[in-house]
């Protein structure tokens, strides 16, 4: 069984203060030794009980409340960077997150020789101005709302997903092939499609438009979102409502420039 160290654990509290505690003890011992052989059995044992209940009551509690706090403080840290990673409307990641994600994993890519494959999807809803006209802003936050629960429900447990703009979403997902990310993307769509969203009792259908490009080698963030926005771009070109990815099913991979000397 291992047990958690971690900053904002318990383990680590109890830890540092069960070692720090003994080794008060044990420097309380080692420098009374030498006064041992001077003193009565007697002595010697009210001796031996300091040095073992006074490091214990005072040097225990100082080192416990002194970790306890540095937990809470470990803790809301935490809070914070979680509070400044996500989309406070949506709880999803955001934009400056989500592709913070996407390019650590692309970088780590390229470093390793062993290829990758993932794709991204770039999700926007369809008609949403009108939606903000014709029934309110707090309508179109509910709407957002809906529809990154819908998202969030039919990816995997390391999928990325992040509000990259108003009414977009991006999802990055990681080991996939081209037609396991179009899988995702259609059920993205369908969900969100089939979705019951009638604020104050009038129905409005919700839909989206997804642009997708998967990659099999060494990619940027800035080539995979742009080939992922151009498919967006289609997709709404052709009628919204639809999943539109590279016929190749992969995006542009980098090549090495070559430098002709003349």
């Amino acid at each position: 069984m291992r047990i958690d160290l971690s900053p904002t654990s318990w383990g680590r509290v109890i830890a540092v203060t069960t070692a720090g505690t003994a080794f008060f003890i044990a420097v309380a011992f080692f420098v009374d030794s030498f006064n041992f052989p001077y003193l009565s059995r007697e002595a010697v044992w009210r001796a031996q009980m300091t040095d073992l209940l006074l490091p214990l009551a005072l040097g225990g509690s100082f080192l416990f409340f002194l970790m306890w706090k540095i937990r809470q403080l470990a803790i809301a840290q935490r809070d914070l960077s979680v509070i400044a990673a996500t989309d406070s409307l949506t709880a999803v990641l955001n934009r400056g997150a989500f592709s913070m994600l996407v390019e650590a994993y692309l970088e780590q890519t390229r470093k390793e020789e062993q290829t990758r494959s993932g794709a991204l999807l770039i999700i926007d809803a369809d008609h949403f101005k009108l939606i903000n006209d014709r029934l309110g802003h707090d309508c179109g936050d509910q709407a957002l709302k809906l529809i990154a629960q819908a998202i969030k429900g039919q990816l995997r447990g390391g999928d990325i997903v992040g509000r990259i703009g108003g009414e977009e979403f991006g999802v990055f997902l990681p080991g996939v092939d081209p037609s396991q990310s179009w899988m995702v993307a259609e059920s993205i769509r369908r969900r969100i499609r089939e979705m019951d969203f009638s604020p104050g009792g009038r129905p409005c259908p919700l839909s989206v438009s997804i642009g997708g490009a998967s990659f099999t080698g060494p990619i940027t963030y800035e080539e995979i979102f742009s080939a992922a926005d151009r498919r967006l771009y289609t997709a709404k070109s052709n009628g919204r409502d639809q999943v539109s990815f590279d016929p190749a099913g992969t995006a542009p991979v980098p090549q090495p420039s070559v430098t002709t000397v003349h």
